[in-house]
């Protein structure tokens, strides 16, 4: 990859040495993501689903029972984006939609064992890789790729995450 992001970060004249440090910053950035996102897509595209259906195993996974205008907030999302995928997820059989008991009118998500089972061996792949990425750089890379992660996240980033 080092050779292709040479190739494609030429310099440009009309750019300062700092712009073009940040040029290649989300260079890497950009082949990084899809780096991370390569084996997760290829599982999903297996089942015919997509990034977004990760997500929303993803986030459901991590907080069972949550409400889905929470899972919007979190998303960043509208109630028309999430309503196809959801409703895949549930045809599927992955995900569950409960009525919320302390508000009917609200509903709750929830992960049956086999949405469970795809949601863990997606996040396997990205787990394993950044792990490996972390134990190739030694000691202090992870705490630093943390506060430079928490710092982009946190214009965007819910409270509730």
């Amino acid at each position: 990859m080092a050779i292709l992001f040479n190739k494609v970060n030429m310099v440009d004249q009309n750019n300062s040495v700092r712009d073009q440090e940040m040029f290649a910053a989300i260079e890497l950035f950009f082949y990084a993501f899809r780096a991370f996102t390569a084996r997760p897509d290829e599982i999903l595209a297996e089942r015919g689903l997509a990034r977004l259906h990760h997500r929303i195993l993803y986030f459901v996974a991590r907080r069972p029972g949550q409400r889905v205008s929470d899972l919007l907030a979190t998303l960043g999302i509208s109630k028309q984006a999430v309503h196809a995928p959801l409703r895949q997820l549930q045809d599927a059989g992955l995900v569950v939609v409960d009525i919320d008991a302390q508000d009917r009118r609200a509903r709750c998500l929830s992960l049956t064992p086999e949405g469970a089972a795809l949601e863990a061996r997606l996040s396997q792949t990205q787990r394993q890789t950044l792990a490996q990425a972390f134990a190739s750089q030694g000691e202090g890379a992870e705490s630093a790729w943390r506060r430079v992660m928490e710092e982009l996240a946190g214009q965007t980033r819910p409270k509730n995450v």
